[in-house]
């Protein structure tokens, strides 16, 4: 039997090897390096263009537009980070919907991100070894004191196998008077970290009454030291 040859790696297109034929391991092929500025410009650039194409339904290009505003920071409504010692911040894959979550046929976006420790956000800041979630429910009023289905971030590192599924809070009083802002500090460990953020969210503003609405999931993956 003819033992079969490994193809050379083309020097134009390495991502296209196998892990047999690339000295990279599959892990490093997936995780290339990327600086915390162009993970931002990533997660906003590809919806910007988007938006500007022809024939998109009003309703769906002003939820882009409010994606975009909340990425790329120039429409404010995210948590407010620190400028000297900046944190690094890794935005989860996509933002979200909630059906319902800013009023009856007012859909809100939400967007979750993770920073990995040592930082001082979101307070009282993740450790080293530990992670921070925020997720901000972009257009939503306070976040009410009873949560019947909370958010939920589930998180699995997958080099120590350490996993949890843990509320996601107000304690932290990001964004106190909304948009609604909820976060979490996990003991994940160093390693890579598999995250799901979703679940129920309820708000209300003073004087009305309590909404409730639930947000399809979101994913991220990121790096803990």
């Amino acid at each position: 039997m003819r033992s079969r040859r490994r193809r050379p790696c083309p020097k134009a297109s390495p991502w296209r090897c196998s892990p047999l034929s690339h000295p990279r391991s599959s892990a490093q092929q997936l995780v290339p390096k990327t600086s915390p500025q162009d993970l931002r410009t990533r997660s906003w650039t590809r919806p910007a263009s988007f938006s500007k194409s022809p024939g998109i339904p009003p309703e769906l290009k002003s939820t882009l537009e409010r994606v975009i505003t909340f990425l790329d920071g120039s429409g404010g409504g995210g948590p407010e980070i620190p400028q000297e010692n900046a944190p690094v911040i890794a935005q989860f894959l996509y933002p979200t919907i909630g059906k319902g979550c800013i009023g009856e046929g007012a859909d809100s976006v939400g967007t979750a991100l993770a920073v990995p420790g040592p930082a001082q956000l979101p307070p009282p800041g993740p450790k080293a070894g530990q992670a921070g979630f925020v997720f901000t429910a972009l257009g939503t009023s306070s976040v009410a004191a009873e949560q019947p289905n909370p958010l939920t971030v589930t998180w699995i590192n997958l080099d120590n196998q350490r996993r949890a599924t843990q509320n996601l809070t107000d304690e932290a009083r990001i964004n106190p008077d909304g948009p609604a802002t909820l976060s979490a500090i996990a003991d994940t460990g160093p390693g890579r970290v598999l995250a799901v953020v979703s679940g129920g969210l309820t708000t209300q503003k003073e004087g009305a009454a309590p909404i409730t609405c639930s947000f399809l999931p979101t994913v991220g993956m990121f790096q803990v030291a």
